[in-house]
């Protein structure tokens, strides 16, 4: 008998004989098991067995759904969300069809070459094997509870506890299913525009490839808004924090542009209301998606009121210091939209929650804002009931004037011949793209590895007129190189690119004089504006 490590690890294949056997046998060189199934009811036994993936042919489901494939998806632990890979005859046919089942599903579309299926094998298993973890890590929190006897007074507490410990796991599973599910979706799009690019420059062929590549562009662009707000639900993304008035953001004009016909728009703006400290872009995008969760809560028209007014919190008025004592300003949206039950409410900020169908939202709005404001030193509250709409209440921090004299920045060096650019990154691939993106521009460049080979030019004769670096070297990072790089050669800009940077975040202290930061993922174009700021043109 097979052992279970084995059966969690097979993918599950249902598709006519010639398709299941040539899958089967690509399987098998990568050393993947599978084993093919021979029906629908076939399917559903095995997956009850286990499995890592199913890989299903779209005829499959050609006389109907199947109820009982969309039972096993329905009553899948709180850990699992089983991959499922769906061989597409066309995509206009697969993407209409209704009789596909509803769940953690990747539509490949024929045709596709072996090692796109392959690719996406690989990282199904990947995200089921994490899946696994969750599983195991609940399993034992479960038996390290029973295995205490708690003492009479403590049965509460490590009860509370347990039940604390599980909604974080849930909630740890389901990100980790939502982050591959939509990232699937997404290197699907990216590496199929590549392949259509590929083949049609081995056959000569160049028409209809703006068309390609403008795919991968948007898909690229969907990847980069997805992780901009992962990060700022996670609280680290890197913001500017500045000075920001209100009025400009809650004019009735713009905002009138972001709701829908039906809905009436109030606005209330308090006397002399304050300015705020945070970075105003997100700040927008975060008003922004109230805005939408609005309106989506009154599909046929209602109220939509916006105040904004000043407010002193007292000492311990926030359950559990989730607000500090201060100054703050309130920015409160109302709706009389349909509201949310309890069990949904509690659910409201995690990431990749929603109750829209499926395609219709990723989840990400809430919990964007709710990151949004812990990382501005802030907080957000949710209300709402049945039947009588939902009110969401954004506090942020007053600004106040630290009476800081400006910091007097580095002059660009000016000219145009010669400018010489060491790059330092840990990553082959980029560091590859940017030095051959510079190249083109005209810049000479410079490579390193890691912080230690960027000492060595710096140390040495070579001339560097900028210095990039990724901020999250291995061993030194980006910004203990720069400050032993201004020893070496004093004034010399740098320019920081990062996915993230926790350093950065609060940037009072961060970023000196000539010191300039670009955040990933990032246009070539963007990184060509950037140095050619600081440097001047090549």
């Amino acid at each position: 008998m097979a052992s279970s490590l084995a059966l969690d690890e097979r993918a599950l294949i249902l598709a006519p004989p010639p398709i299941a056997a040539d899958t089967a046998r690509l399987l098998a060189s990568a050393g993947i098991d599978s084993l093919c199934a021979v029906d629908l009811a076939n399917l559903q036994a095995c997956l009850a067995e286990g499995a890592g993936l199913a890989i299903i042919a779209e005829q499959a489901f050609k006389q109907g759904p199947s109820a009982l494939l969309q039972e096993f998806i329905d009553q899948q632990p709180c850990w699992s969300d089983l991959p499922i890979v769906l061989l597409g005859q066309g995509s206009q046919a697969a993407k209409g069809s209704t009789n596909l089942p509803v769940g953690n599903l990747v539509l490949l579309v024929a045709p596709f070459e072996n090692a796109q299926l392959l690719r996406m094998t690989q990282s199904a298993l990947r995200n089921r094997r994490r899946q696994y973890l969750a599983r195991d890590q609940l399993q034992d929190l479960q038996q390290r509870l029973d295995a205490k006897a708690a003492p009479p007074g403590e049965d509460q507490q490590r009860s509370e506890f347990a039940r604390h410990q599980t909604r974080k796991m849930e909630a740890i599973g389901q990100l980790a299913g939502g982050v591959a599910h939509d990232f699937n979706n997404l290197l699907t799009s990216i590496g199929g525009s590549f392949e259509l690019i590929d083949r049609r420059l081995r056959q000569g062929r160049s028409d209809g490839l703006d068309n390609v590549l403008r795919m991968g562009r948007e898909a690229v662009s969907r990847a980069a808004r997805l992780t901009h707000r992962l990060l700022a639900f996670s609280s680290r993304q890197s913001l500017h924090t500045q000075q920001v008035g209100l009025h400009d953001l809650l004019q009735a004009k713009r905002l009138k542009a972001c709701v829908t016909p039906t809905v009436t728009l109030q606005v209330q703006i308090a006397k002399n209301l304050w300015s705020v400290e945070a970075d105003d872009q997100q700040l927008q995008e975060a008003l922004d998606n109230l805005l939408l969760n609005a309106c989506e809560a009154m599909p046929n028209g209602g109220q939509l009121r916006i105040e904004a007014s000043n407010q002193h919190i007292g000492a311990g008025q926030f359950a559990g210091g989730a607000l500090c004592a201060g100054d703050y300003v309130r920015l409160r949206v109302i709706d009389d939209g349909q509201g949310m039950a309890q069990s949904t409410l509690e659910h409201a900020f995690e990431p990749f929650f929603s109750t829209k169908a499926i395609g219709q939202g990723i989840g990400l709005g809430l919990s964007m804002v709710y990151g949004f404001s812990k990382q501005s030193h802030g907080h957000v509250t949710l209300h709402s009931q049945i039947g009588q709409g939902t009110r969401v209440d954004l506090y942020l921090p007053r600004h106040v004037d630290q009476g800081q004299a400006p910091v007097k920045p580095v002059q660009p060096v000016r000219g145009y011949q010669g400018h010489h650019v060491l790059v330092v990154e840990d990553d082959p691939h980029v560091r590859q793209l940017l030095c051959q993106a510079l190249r083109e521009d005209g810049f000479a460049c410079h490579s390193a590895a890691d912080a230690n080979e960027g000492l060595k030019v710096l140390r040495s004769t070579q001339p560097v007129d900028l210095l990039i670096s990724d901020v999250g070297l291995p061993g030194m990072n980006g910004r203990q190189l720069a400050e032993i790089a201004r020893n070496l050669r004093p004034r010399l800009p740098v320019l920081f690119i990062t996915g993230y940077a926790e350093t950065a975040m609060a940037r009072e202290g961060f970023l000196e004089a000539g010191m300039h930061l670009i955040s990933k993922p990032f246009e070539l174009k963007q990184l060509q504006a950037q140095v050619t700021q600081i440097l001047g043109k090549p």
